[in-house]
């Protein structure tokens, strides 16, 4: 007989990455709830294609949580509930710190008390903030740039210290620049609004942007565009359950880098694009962002050695065919 595995909680498991990661789990034998407050989470992916329990809830919302674990059988939690604009976090850092840190806090704490002692955290490349090596190491100086970056940097401060105070073991991710599609089309990447590259590359050559924008070509790069690793989405969520399954048999608190290891360029990521669909794609330069940095290129050999992580698809022409098929399934 073979060991039926636990229920997890995903929070924030309707969205982009959570979805992934909760298909990741299915297919690796677990049981999952999610919790979403549906702001950018989609409902459909999660009852129709997933088709696994939806909580429609707040993390924030301690009673509910306390409900949650009562009543379910959870043995960890994979945490994805956090609001991830760089921008609007510059512009309305209470909403950022509000979520992504007190929201967090909450759940924490209601783990503690149900003694559910295992956390999986979505974190982000971006605490290190303007690359002073490349490849960047989980070493690397931490300097967050903006309160996006800041309230993830404090949540992995928060675990630190509850893994001291509480017996609790973390595992953080770090990523890069999560990308690309469900190879089977199942899934994919819908913000509104959406601020990422190769999703907005593939509105323009669906026409429903007339052109896009590169921001700055005049970084120290060989085309002067800003560089930046990106990591098929797939190979993300197959990490978060190789640190799931870390921390369950007794590893200790720990953080990891996500990423290819490799970087393209922003004029490399459109003529991809380009040669995948066939199709024009407009480009329109303009200045450089202000805080953007020219690379941002990630080591990931400690996930590789510790986790035996192993990404499948760090092929950039195979990241943006996925997403093709899923842009042209969802908006074509």
């Amino acid at each position: 007989m073979s060991q039926v595995k636990p229920t997890i909680l995903v929070t924030g498991g309707a969205g982009y990455i959570g979805t992934h990661a909760v298909l990741a789990l299915i297919k690796a034998g677990y049981g999952v709830v999610v919790l979403d407050n549906l702001v950018y989470g989609h409902r459909e992916l999660v009852e129709n294609v997933l088709k696994v329990e939806l909580v429609v809830g707040d993390m924030s919302d301690r009673a509910l949580l306390d409900q949650l674990f009562a009543t379910r059988n959870i043995a960890a939690v994979m945490h994805f509930a956090a609001y991830i604009a760089v921008g609007e976090s510059v512009t309305d850092p209470a909403k950022y710190y509000h979520n992504n840190v007190a929201g967090t806090l909450t759940l924490l704490e209601a783990m503690v008390a149900a003694n559910v002692k295992k956390f999986v955290f979505s974190s982000t490349c971006a605490i290190y903030g303007m690359p002073q090596e490349v490849p960047m190491t989980e070493h690397h100086p931490q300097n967050p740039l903006s309160p996006y970056a800041t309230s993830k940097w404090m949540v992995e401060k928060i675990l630190a210290d509850f893994d001291l105070a509480y017996d609790f073991r973390s595992v953080a991710f770090r990523y890069f620049n999560a990308s690309g599609a469900n190879p089977d089309g199942l899934l994919g990447e819908d913000h509104e609004p959406e601020t990422h590259l190769i999703p907005l590359v593939l509105q323009t050559a669906l026409g429903k942007r007339e052109s896009i924008f590169i921001l700055g070509t005049d970084y120290p790069t060989p085309d002067g565009t800003g560089i930046r690793d990106y990591i098929h989405v797939s190979d993300l969520a197959d990490a978060h359950v190789l640190g799931l399954e870390y921390l369950l048999q007794g590893g200790t608190s720990d953080v990891f880098n996500l990423g290819n290891g490799n970087g393209f360029s922003v004029r490399e990521v459109i003529e991809t694009a380009k040669a995948v669909t066939g199709r024009e794609i407009p480009a329109v330069e303009r200045d450089r962002r202000a805080g953007d940095a020219p690379i941002l290129v990630g080591s990931s050999d400690k996930a590789k050695k510790i986790l035996g992580w192993c990404p499948q698809y760090a092929d950039l022409s195979k990241i943006v065919a996925d997403a093709w098929q899923w842009h042209q399934h969802r908006h074509g």
